[in-house]
């Protein structure tokens, strides 16, 4: 009896750490969305932003991690509703090898990915898929214009953005893969559910990512 009392009490403490470490990120992933938004000259266009079928944010991404290609970033992912009008509740990702060769230092990044078309949203539902490989992808035009857009980012599936130590730039992530997170998702909604039945199942936002989507409202609803 005493064995399995310490092991509950084990689990229990895990649980617990594991819901707060999300909780932090998903914090984190919020308030460094807000932040770049806040600073409309150097942010992401509103325009693409207001196009977009999907976006990923993965706060403080390690630097290291992706030179030695043995850690990984992890984020959360959500698209638009089945109206077109809101975000749905988010899904747990992760970012996963690639050496990224940021150019703009600090021991961590912010990265930001837009999903712009039903391809690109198609692709979060696989087991996993490759950046420049699987999905198109390009660096993001950073501003209130998106008049210096390439051709690359006018057809890319999958636009993507980074920050560290206050600069925000657009950047290649080509050749990182990205998966769903199983248990982060379990950790958020309590059970066994994937990113496909999160984003299209209609499933309602928990309180701890009440902050981070309420972002993504507010910034681009298109009410």
């Amino acid at each position: 009896m005493k064995r399995k009392l310490i092991v509950a009490l084990g689990l229990s403490a895990g649980l617990l750490c594991a819901q707060a470490d999300v909780t932090k990120r998903l914090e984190a992933a919020a308030d460094s969305f807000k932040e770049v938004m806040d600073t409309p000259d150097k942010s992401i266009p509103q325009d693409l932003l207001t196009k977009a079928q999907c976006m990923v944010i993965v706060p403080g991404l390690k630097k290291g991690a992706f030179i030695v290609g043995a850690k990984y970033g992890k984020g959360f992912v959500s698209c638009r509703k089945k109206d077109g009008v809101g975000w749905s509740a988010p899904g747990a990702i992760r970012v996963e090898g690639g050496s990224f060769g940021f150019q703009i230092g600090g021991s961590e990044t912010d990265v930001f990915m837009l999903i712009m078309n039903q391809s690109g949203m198609n692709r979060l539902f696989a087991t996993k898929f490759t950046l420049g490989g699987d999905a198109s992808v390009a660096a993001g035009p950073v501003g209130r214009s998106t008049q210096a857009e390439t051709d690359a980012a006018m057809t890319a599936e999958i636009l993507t953005w980074s920050r560290s130590r206050g600069l925000f730039a657009g950047i290649s992530l080509s050749g990182a893969t990205l998966r769903g997170d199983d248990d982060w998702n379990h950790d958020l909604y309590g059970r066994k559910i994937t990113n496909k039945e999160v984003i299209m199942g209609d499933v309602a936002t928990p309180a701890i990512a009440e902050g981070l989507i309420g972002m993504l409202n507010k910034y681009s609803s298109r009410k």
